[in-house]
């Protein structure tokens, strides 16, 4: 999810992206309806996750088998459909947003789906959301307001499992992390980016997939 107009960067050449693409499982009809729906209806249609890192969500989900996931940042859905096919079984996704318009298309979504006993949807802040789950989790995604990044990383650690995943996206923010002058978006996303590596509690591996992917791991509490 991106709170931006402007193109994400291309880190690779476009025919590579659409080799990639070829070549890469489709998404389901569901998830195409939902794409198509958001990029017809939805401001900023670019915060969708989209075919290439939906599928990589899907697949790094499934890897896990997560028995709880919780989603910073709802959008239209389409990331929190892509982790839960990786859900064990009666797992649960919580997912989180403070923006009901979009959350209303997630909902439509969610209720088409296989998953709609699995998916909770959270309406509210997610500093103020996060404290009330319970459950330990396993695979978090976090894809909110980037000035928060830190923060989120902070409160969700003690609910994560040793062994369990936190993935962030727009972590690159359209190459922007590299500017000399940065605004505070970039500045927060640089600053959670060193956090993150220099946590000797956890592995870490920045992906430069669309517009960046942070993927660690927890090795110790």
């Amino acid at each position: 999810m991106a709170f931006f107009t402007s193109k994400i960067m291309e880190f690779l050449p476009e025919e590579i992206e659409k080799y990639s693409l070829k070549n890469t499982s489709k998404e389901s009809k569901l998830l195409a309806e939902l794409n198509r729906e958001t990029w017809a209806k939805v401001m900023i249609p670019r915060m969708l996750s989209g075919h290439l890192q939906g599928r990589i969500l899907s697949m790094i989900s499934k890897m896990i088998n997560p028995e709880t996931i919780i989603e910073i940042g709802t959008y239209t859905g389409y990331s929190a459909l892509c982790l839960a096919e990786g859900l064990s079984e009666n797992g649960i996704l919580h997912t989180i947003d403070v923006n009901e318009e979009y959350t209303s298309y997630a909902h439509k979504y969610f209720k088409k789906s296989n998953y709609t006993d699995n998916i909770k949807q959270h309406i509210g802040n997610a500093l103020d959301v996060i404290p009330f789950i319970s459950e330990k989790v396993q695979l978090v995604f976090i894809d909110a307001d980037k000035e928060n990044y830190s923060n989120y990383y902070n409160l969700i650690f003690e609910k994560l499992e040793v062994g369990g995943y936190i993935i962030a996206d727009n972590v690159l923010w359209s190459g922007k992390v590299l500017d000399n002058k940065m605004d505070e978006e970039t500045k927060a996303l640089d600053e959670y980016n060193k956090i993150i590596h220099a946590d000797d509690r956890v592995e870490n591996v920045l992906l430069p997939v669309r517009d960046g992917l942070m993927i660690c791991r927890k090795i110790s509490d």
